[in-house]
């Protein structure tokens, strides 16, 4: 029995990323590009239209996210897989990407073999997790290990503070998101005391030094 390709949407951001990526794919047997995606709208439409076997998807994708395309694309499209490439190994943002119904994750250090690997794991319905996430995701059960200060986040409220510290106004989150600007406003003011912090500038450098956000170039903040 002949072996149909795996069709693949690369979403990305970074332009040099997924023309690297698509050149080097579109060599591999077994696969086929199904289309490039510089957004999470972009990677959500693509989803619906192309109707590809996985998503292969940048955690920082501008636009709704990672989590609401993630949310979008296993809801509108359940045979779709999605797989997760972040700069991230340590919990809780692999455990946040899978529970919203990402298949894989790797890393943005893993090889291209490592790659080809996951794409074929979750196109059989198996999940793939890379070696050093899987580590740290155990790790971060032991008794006594000291925790992150996101440890206690709920998945709503890291993507918001994400989309906060990328410098978003309340009223676009309100819109991406389906929420009242209320509703937002609440949840900002939630993540201010959780994290120790006084407004949205603040907040956003605790992102940034963490590493949650990319580029933060200049930005304005609207209370």
């Amino acid at each position: 029995m002949i072996k149909s390709d795996i069709r693949v949407v690369l979403a990305d951001h970074q332009e040099l990323v997924r023309c690297g990526l698509q050149r080097i794919l579109d060599d591999i047997p077994l696969l086929s590009m199904a289309g490039v995606a510089a957004t999470a709208e972009e990677a959500v439409q693509l989803a619906q239209e192309k109707r590809p076997d996985v998503v292969l998807m940048a955690m920082h994708i501008p636009g709704a996210g990672c989590l609401e395309a993630i949310r979008c694309i296993t809801r509108y499209r359940p045979s779709t897989r999605v797989i997760v490439v972040a700069e991230h190994v340590d919990y809780p943002f692999p455990g946040h990407m899978l529970e919203a119904g990402a298949s894989g994750y790797l890393t943005r250090y893993c090889t291209v073999e490592e790659i080809i690997v996951a794409l074929h794991a979750v196109h059989a319905g198996e999940r793939y997790i890379s070696a050093d996430v899987a580590r740290q995701m155990a790790l971060s059960l032991l008794p006594g290990k000291d925790g992150s200060v996101f440890d206690h986040l709920t998945r709503r409220e890291l993507q918001i503070l994400i989309m906060v510290a990328e410098g978003r106004r309340v009223r676009d989150i309100s819109e991406q998101l389906c929420l009242s600007p209320k509703t937002v406003h609440t949840y900002r003011y939630r993540l201010h005391h959780q994290l120790g912090v006084g407004n949205d500038v603040e907040l956003a450098h605790v992102a940034i030094r963490h590493g949650i956000v990319e580029h933060p170039g200049n930005r304005q903040f609207s209370d």
